[in-house]
């Protein structure tokens, strides 16, 4: 230890600053091939959040396509995706301020495209031969009613109106033409299910003047997830079902279904938003795909005629928004220690090219700590999962005798997963002194159906106990101090949060970020996508009412004992704010210890720079006052009511 400075865990100063986390990084999404071109999504912190449109051309200039004010983002079911189609340099897509749709040539203006009816539009796909989009629409209403979903078709000269093609279910999602414009394909399901847990992939035949008839129902049930239909080349349909416990590839063709790799892994994704992507057609006869296992992505290929599956070695344990064409393949990718990035896969040379990085910003690895892979013993006799990060920085060493603090994340969803994928916001917190613990409690994606139906009328108990296993786990190692335990999540994860600080007794501190605390107010006050979501993972409502009691942590506040810090976006229309300013008032009568942050313009999720820099500074000031340690470095102090006391 040599040269190096003794400081208290949590006080170390690091390079990895809120400005750089806030300021360097974009978010990366929504990867689209056209003639030659590669189109992606860029979220910019520092352009409050505003989603551009970028391409690059086969000569290597990359360019934005949409200038200020458009941001490519739609608000279908809220979280939106598969914001905008693009064919020979064509391009439609979804402006957030008015969600109309926006049509742009080549090298024209950009003009509407959709009347300002209030209709929101998503994951559009151009029916050249008709010359117009297919997309998904939602309608919603002036009174009470629910949204209402359709598939339709706009007419790209804006002269036709507005067509339906399928109506009746509550929800449509990946409408997919065939190659020669005849069959499309799209997945539908309804109320209480939510896509991970069972759709229908259906197809019908388009007659010449665009309407859609002799529609039939190819694969998928209630008990039945089906994820990304595709039409091959050569007019298969292939899909992604997990029919047998896990998703994985299938084809249909001469009115057969056909098991393509049969693996324990999963080929497909939670369909949170519109447009995801775990495989493309290199050719008829390649599928460039992505898969993972115990949380950890492979790429790979499938030979469509002898269903030869072979793994490409690749530097990337995160994959995702995978597209493909002939000799390539391009996606995001990331790993334990570099950012996601856009990354180009050359089939002949076999090398990957970074188009587009997320952060520009170079981290010494001296400062990065890389996650360790866990499986703990949970209740039940069970095994759950998680990554673990020690605290990492070349220039601190701590006292000796002295344990790290160890912060517990809870990931969103519920039904997502956390993966080994490098994020500057957890090295803020391992390049300070304080250990990281990402969790993949069960509900969690990644593992199978079954670990994924573990949540199923358990939610506020089995995430609530992988999280406390998972810190005990730590905690019996000797990795962490058994009395600097706190927990952090936001949405679905700050209600967990939320129960274990009131249900259970591990952890000394929490934060919660834009999470729920009363699951009868988050049923009467949600949108459609997830208005019943509650009726599988705590029970049907109002015949279970009294488990919406039992499991809302603002019924509890007596049991409360720890500190809590609360994040939230006044604009959020997914967790309104009533849900934070209810535990907020709760733990003030209380006289706990609470700080609330409220942020003008944010919604489900902060985009601005400012935002996510203040509310990073604000919950390690938080802890730091907690466990009795001072944050290096410049840091706005917070008000924390109650501290004294």
């Amino acid at each position: 230890m040599a040269g190096k400075r003794i400081a208290r865990y949590g006080a170390w100063s690091s390079p990895v600053t809120s400005d750089l986390v806030a300021s360097s990084t974009i978010g990366l999404g929504q990867i689209a091939l056209d003639a030659g071109n590669i189109y992606w999504l860029e979220q910019r912190p520092t352009e409050a959040g505003r989603n551009v449109l970028v391409r690059r051309g086969p000569d290597g200039d990359v360019v934005d396509v949409t200038p200020p004010p458009y941001n490519v983002r739609t608000r279908v079911h809220e979280y939106g995706g598969g914001a905008y189609a693009v064919r020979g340099g064509e391009l439609l897509f979804a402006n957030f301020a008015d969600q109309r749709l926006y049509r742009r040539d080549p090298a024209g203006p950009i003009r509407p495209l959709a009347p300002e009816d209030g209709l929101r539009y998503a994951d559009a796909v151009v029916d050249a031969v008709r010359q117009r989009l297919v997309c998904v629409a939602e309608e919603h209403k002036t009174d009470d009613r629910e949204a209402v979903n359709t598939l339709v078709s706009l007419d790209l000269s804006g002269r036709r109106t507005r067509q339906v093609l399928a109506a009746g279910h509550d929800f449509y999602a990946s409408p997919r033409l065939s190659p020669d414009g005849k069959r499309l394909a799209w997945l539908s399901w309804d109320h209480p299910d939510m896509p991970w847990d069972g759709t229908e992939l259906w197809t019908g035949e388009l007659r010449p003047d665009g309407t859609l008839v002799d529609a039939n129902q190819v694969a998928g049930s209630r008990q039945e997830s089906i994820f990304q239909p595709e039409w091959s080349p050569d007019g298969s349909l292939y899909f992604v079902s997990d029919r047998s416990g896990w998703w994985n590839l299938y084809r249909w063709r001469g009115g057969k279904v056909e098991h393509l790799v049969a693996r324990d892994a999963e080929f497909g994704l939670p369909q949170w938003v519109f447009g995801m992507s775990t495989y493309g057609f290199e050719s008829a006869d390649r599928i460039v795909c992505a898969y993972c296992t115990q949380g950890v992505w492979r790429l790979a290929t499938v030979d469509t005629r002898t269903l030869a599956l072979e793994d490409i070695d690749s530097p990337y344990s995160d994959i995702s928004g995978l597209r493909a064409a002939a000799g390539c393949a391009v996606f995001l990718g990331g790993s334990p220690t570099e950012p996601v990035s856009v990354i180009h896969y050359d089939f002949a040379t076999r090398r990957f090219e970074i188009l587009r990085r997320s952060s520009d910003a170079v981290i010494d690895r001296g400062y990065v700590s890389v996650p360790e892979a866990i499986e703990f013993p949970t209740a039940h006799g069970l095994t759950a999962y998680g990554f673990f990060y020690s605290p990492r920085n070349r220039d601190y060493t701590a006292p000796d005798e002295e344990k790290p603090p160890l912060l517990v994340k809870s990931h969103g969803g519920p039904t997502a997963a956390t993966s080994t994928l490098f994020s500057p916001k957890i090295q803020y917190w391992t390049s300070r002194g304080i250990a990281v613990l990402d969790v993949n409690y069960g509900g969690s994606t990644g593992y199978g159906r079954e670990y994924r139906r573990r949540l199923h009328g358990q939610w506020g108990v089995v995430d609530v106990e992988d999280c406390v296993n998972a810190a005990r786990y730590l905690v019996e190692r000797g990795d962490v101090d058994s009395k600097r335990l706190a927990i952090s999540g936001g949405s679905a994860g700050g209600y967990t949060t939320l129960c274990a600080l009131a249900f259970r007794d591990t952890f000394s501190a929490g934060a919660s970020h834009y999470g729920v605390s009363e699951l009868e107010a988050l049923v009467r006050d949600t949108h459609k996508f997830e208005s019943r979501y509650l009726d599988l993972l705590v029970g049907p409502y109002p015949e279970r009412k009294y488990l919406y009691r039992e499991r809302s942590p603002i019924h509890y506040t007596e049991q409360l004992s720890s500190p809590i810090i609360f994040f939230q976006g006044l604009e959020d229309k997914v967790v309104p704010p009533s849900q934070a300013q209810m535990m907020v008032e709760a733990l003030r009568g209380k006289g706990l210890p609470v700080a609330y942050l409220t942020f003008e313009g944010e919604q489900h999720g902060f985009r601005q720079a400012e935002t996510i820099r203040r509310v990073l500074e604000a919950e390690l000031f938080f802890y730091g006052r907690i466990f009795g340690f001072a944050p290096a470095g410049p840091i706005a102090p917070i008000t924390i009511e109650n501290l004294e006391s």
